[in-house]
């Protein structure tokens, strides 16, 4: 039950740990384009994530994949402004709100944010040979985080379409360009060439 309660946290604090705030930016363009009528789609938004990040962090774990950390940073970096960036276009042109392509971008590119911690998710468990529970159990961890962010990003659109009346299209972009403003110095600092 330790070992539960110790990955289940370090799952939780993957994603809470301000100062790796990537994550967060990442679920904040993913989520930006729903609203609380939207939260059965917001859930599988994150579910698809956690699936594609526990991939890749299971076939890192049993070292099946591996790919270089610098890289893997940059590409973290790229996932958020190819996100950003996307719902700027899907909101400018009118034509839709992008949430299907953010479905996708959910899954595909927790394929990378899931490298991303394969590094120090290999140190933890070590030689175990029981690899699955740690893994099941971090899983559940980035899954109860992630919750707690889509409800509070959920909350914050409420009052920004509400309160502050913005218009969802408005508040898609003006949300989506600061990420993408705070993106692209990451983006630059994050260059591995």
């Amino acid at each position: 039950m330790e070992q539960i309660i110790f990955y289940l946290k370090q799952g939780l604090f993957h994603v809470l740990d301000w100062t790796a705030y990537d994550h967060i930016l990442f679920l904040v363009v993913l989520v930006v384009v729903f609203t609380f009528a939207d939260w059965k789609k917001a859930l599988w938004l994150i579910t698809l994530f956690t699936i594609g990040h526990t991939i890749t962090l299971a076939l890192a774990a049993y070292n099946l994949i591996y790919i270089k950390s610098s890289i893997v940073e940059f590409l973290i970096a790229a996932t958020i402004f190819i996100t950003a960036l996307s719902n700027m276009v899907f909101q400018k042109k009118g034509k839709s709100d992008g949430s299907s392509l953010n479905l996708f971008f959910a899954l595909f590119f927790g394929l990378v944010h899931g490298l991303g911690f394969s590094s120090y998710f290999k140190i933890l468990v070590g030689n175990e040979a029981g690899k699955l529970l740690p893994l099941f159990s971090f899983a559940v961890g980035v899954e109860l985080a992630q919750i707690t962010v889509v409800i509070a990003l959920l909350i914050l659109t409420f009052f920004g379409l509400t309160v502050f009346k913005f218009s969802k299209r408005d508040w898609v972009l003006v949300i989506s360009a600061i990420v993408l403003g705070i993106a692209i110095p990451i983006l630059y600092a994050r260059k591995f060439w």
